[in-house]
């Protein structure tokens, strides 16, 4: 009987290097301990924190989040303890792990990402994630993540002044998100995640009030899938650096379908919350589809995408 061969899901971000490809969103997996209890989190590819910020941040008034049709809607307002609130409260557990922890920072100037970076760099996590969805106070509250020239400045300064991986987080919310891929390569990020969440609104029609109190908020959740799996594919055609794909993943399917479309990696956000231990089933569902379709290296599946006229 020929021996069977053995399935590798490891991948390689760059210096990144990791057991599976499956990891979560940040802003999803709280601060890792919340989820420890339902399954051994070490299993993880990674987990990616909530956003942290140098100050403390109380976050939007409720109510901050509900549901859509295949989705959520939330305003949370990227609350957080803080710089020095993450290193006496949370940083001490997650260094006990065995998995790779990336860090989410967010600011609204260039100096505050920096000192973030740093800081994070100091304590050895293995990646960070700028998130640049925050406004910057210094260019009249544009988002970073929206121009250009202050995207391309904050990552520029932010890779000048620290060594450990940088992943940016691109948002959707833009004209042509293949144009901030490409800026993010050029200004040195190790690798981009995307998509963040569509601004999205709901109203109650009974109330005639908006179901969350800052009125818009981040759609999330199946919904939006179709429209990630569309940019991870288009922002593969147009980058070399390695792709975190994310946006409505809650199966094994929904993963692969990332991964086929060009993504090295995934992360999954809202389907946390339907399923606590959605991750390990979709690590689960990979290696059960490799085994399937005699594929023995997952990183094989990455923009294997095959085209209509493939079939003729």
């Amino acid at each position: 009987m020929a021996k069977k061969t053995p399935i590798n899901l490891r991948v390689n971000l760059g210096k990144l290097k990791l057991k599976n490809p499956v990891m979560t969103a940040s802003g999803t997996f709280g601060y890792g301990k919340e989820y420890s209890e339902f399954f051994d989190i070490n299993k993880l590819g990674a987990i990616v924190v909530k956003g942290i910020s140098l100050k403390p941040m109380k976050g939007n008034p409720s109510p901050r989040i509900c549901e859509t049709p295949s989705g959520m809607l939330n305003a949370i307002g990227l609350q957080n303890p803080g710089l020095k609130g993450f290193m006496k409260q949370q940083l001490p557990f997650l260094k006990t792990l065995k998995t790779k922890i990336i860090v989410n920072i967010l600011g609204n100037s260039v100096d505050d990402y920096i000192e973030l970076a740093e800081a994070m760099e100091s304590v050895g996590v293995d990646a960070v994630e700028l998130n640049v969805s925050c406004p910057n106070v210094k260019k009249g509250g544009i988002a970073f993540g929206t121009e250009p020239f202050a995207f391309e400045e904050l990552i520029t300064e932010v890779r000048k002044r620290v060594k450990v991986p940088l992943i940016t987080k691109l948002s959707p919310n833009v004209t042509d998100i293949k144009q901030f891929a490409k800026i993010a390569e050029d200004s040195g990020s190790d690798m981009i995640s995307l998509i963040n969440t569509i601004t999205g609104m709901s109203i109650d029609i009974r109330t005639r009030r908006p179901r969350i109190a800052n009125i818009t908020g981040g759609l999330s959740g199946p919904a939006i899938k179709p429209v990630a799996v569309r940019m991870v594919w288009e922002c593969s055609r147009t980058v070399k650096i390695p792709i975190i794909g994310m946006g409505g993943i809650i199966s094994p399917e929904d993963a692969i379908e990332f991964i086929l479309a060009g993504a090295s990696a995934v992360a999954v956000g809202t389907g946390n919350f339907i399923n606590p231990a959605a991750t390990i089933e979709i690590i689960k569902g990979i290696k059960s589809y490799m085994s399937t379709e005699g594929i023995t290296s997952v990183n094989d599946l990455t923009g294997a995408m095959r085209c209509l006229k493939d079939r003729l």
